[in-house]
């Protein structure tokens, strides 16, 4: 693939996120959410693997393309109904990439890897669907982290971060104590992993 059919789609998943309701605040301006959310994945990916390949840097700025589609409010409020929301998640967005992928003329094996690392799918043995759950740990330490703290108890965002480090690969944990992470989260991590990296 060359560069500026790359560019071209990752353009275009822009586009779709882009037409996000909800919105953050970045810089002082109101922006889409999940358009932010896929561009900073894209850019943690590129910190972890510098010269990751088209499907890997796709499968990052897709993560969550469309994700407000799916509210997690149409789910019953527990383990199930989360697990059920994400499921589902992971479903719709292999289908919308595979869609846009196929209507830019991407070729099929290209199509079957992103939707492979979209859905994150055996990311303990898949090096690069490893890289896509570590940007996505990342990205969340770095800057979803102080609101998730801010709503919810203590003892649950420590046991939060456990799970969250043990999905992580060493490269990775490395490299968050070297993010810009916020005091909260740096006392949290530290709480989670008894000040030490495990």
């Amino acid at each position: 693939m060359y560069v500026d059919h790359l560019e071209n789609i990752l353009e275009e998943i822009d586009r779709y996120n882009g037409e996000d309701p909800n919105t953050i605040l970045v810089d002082g301006k109101n922006l889409p959410a999940e358009l932010i959310y896929g561009q900073r994945m894209y850019d943690i990916v590129q910190v972890l693997k510098p010269k990751a390949d088209h499907a890997l840097l796709i499968a990052a700025r897709a993560q969550h393309i469309q994700r407000w589609k799916i509210a997690r409010t149409s789910y019953s409020d527990d383990r199930e109904g989360y697990l059920r929301w994400r499921n589902d998640l992971k479903k719709m967005h292999a289908i919308i990439i595979a869609d846009l992928l196929h209507s830019k003329g991407c070729e099929e094996a290209l199509v079957d890897r992103v939707v492979f690392l979209v859905q994150k799918k055996d990311f303990k043995r898949d090096a690069d669907s490893q890289t896509i759950e570590d940007a996505a740990c990342l990205v969340f330490l770095q800057y979803y982290f102080d609101e998730f703290a801010g709503k919810t108890e203590e003892a649950k965002v420590i046991d939060i971060i456990k799970k969250t480090w043990i999905k992580m690969s060493e490269q990775a944990k490395n490299l968050a104590f070297e993010l810009a992470l916020s005091p909260l989260c740096k006392v949290l991590v530290g709480k989670a992993l008894n000040g030490q990296p495990e």
